[in-house]
Order: C-alpha cells, then sequence, then structure tokens
C-alpha cells in the first residue's frame, strides 16, 4: 500500500462519507465537532465540484445519514458489509477517474478502516482524514491511524486537502473556500442546516 508522497488535486479527488448516520453519531466521540469538521470539508468539495458519496450501514436499523450532512452528499450507497467495497456494485459506482479517495466517518477503526484497506486493495489511493473520523473511544481512533500508518496508508486534514485543492490564492473560489476554513464550525453548521431545511420548504 506504500505510496509516492504526493499532494492531492481536485480534478482527481473525491470524498467517501462513511456511515455518518443518525443512530450511530451520539455514541462518537467528539461528535459535534466531528460532525462541523466533516460539514466544512463536504462544503468545500461542493464548491469545488468535488464528488461526494455517502454510506448507510443497515439503514434500517441505525437510520440515514445524518440529516446534516445528507444535503452534501451527491449519492448514498447501502451496505451490510463493513468494508464497503465487499458490496457488490459499490466500485461500480463510484465516480469515474476518481482514483484519490478521501475516507471520513465512523466507526474509524471497523468501517473506516477496512473500507480504506478494501478501496486499496482495489487499486484506489485511499486518504484518511485525520480529524474527520471518529469511534466511540479515542483508544480505537487512534489505533485505526496508527494501523494504516504502519501499512504506509496516506493521511490528511480536512484544511490540508482544502488547501491542495485550491492550490493557489489565484483559483476563483479561494476566498470561498478560505472563508469556510476560518468559519467557527458551529455558527457554520447551524447556519447552513436551517438554509437547507428553508431551501426544502
Amino acid at each position: 500500500m506504500q505510496s509516492k508522497p504526493r499532494l492531492l488535486a481536485g480534478h482527481d479527488s473525491m470524498i467517501l462519507l462513511v456511515d455518518m448516520q443518525a443512530g450511530l453519531l451520539p455514541a462518537i466521540s467528539g461528535t459535534d465537532a466531528l460532525v462541523a469538521r466533516v460539514h466544512r470539508l463536504l462544503s468545500a468539495a461542493r464548491l469545488l465540484d468535488i464528488p461526494v458519496v455517502a454510506t448507510e450501514h443497515c439503514a434500517d436499523k441505525i437510520g440515514a445519514t445524518d440529516e446534516r450532512l445528507a444535503p452534501l452528499a451527491d449519492q448514498v450507497l447501502q451496505k451490510v458489509h463493513f468494508d464497503a467495497t465487499r458490496e457488490a456494485q459499490v466500485l461500480e459506482q463510484l465516480p469515474v477517474g476518481r482514483h484519490n479517495i478521501l475516507v471520513v466517518g465512523t466507526e474509524a477503526h471497523v468501517c473506516v478502516l477496512q473500507t480504506a484497506l478494501g478501496l486499496a486493495r482495489s487499486g484506489l489511493v485511499p486518504w484518511l482524514v485525520a480529524d474527520g473520523i471518529g469511534s466511540r473511544r479515542e483508544g480505537d481512533r487512534a489505533a485505526a491511524l496508527q494501523r494504516w500508518l504502519q501499512g504506509g496508508g496516506n493521511i490528511v486534514t480536512s484544511e490540508m486537502a482544502m488547501f491542495e485543492w485550491v492550490e493557489s490564492a489565484h483559483h476563483p473560489r479561494f476566498r470561498d473556500v478560505l472563508s469556510l476554513i476560518k468559519a467557527d464550525p458551529d455558527t457554520f453548521v447551524s447556519e447552513a442546516h436551517q438554509s437547507s431545511v428553508s431551501e426544502s420548504h
């Protein structure tokens, strides 16, 4: 799985939002801050036309993707395997040409890690977003990151990704992305959610 150091590029990136579901998130350590960071990253992806695909694990029992994040997903894939790539046709449904897959979600040491390993096995280039993954216990999240790194996996933070996507202060969406980075996460998520609710009525 070892790969050469590289920078991300918007044109060949996508985000895989793993199992950030209503029935699971309340048990996740630091859940509100996690949702805020993931929301910010997904919002930047939308500004930059970077696809976001969500997975939902046993949605009939755990619920749908969190209502604050669901509007930012372009597609939702259902699964029962912890490793989403073991589901029939999941890989076929991912956007074509988006080889760099930023993986965010829960739980870090189960579905996130197993799915990232599955993506790497399939010849894609997964990146764990260190501040975009969570577990019920912080020790499990730390162990997932350690195991991923020991196997030669790529790690990035949400802010690293955003700056690498825009590349330069001359990018036409640089100011918009910078505003996301500077915004207070709690206020931003609340306002964005209220806006999406208003638009749906």
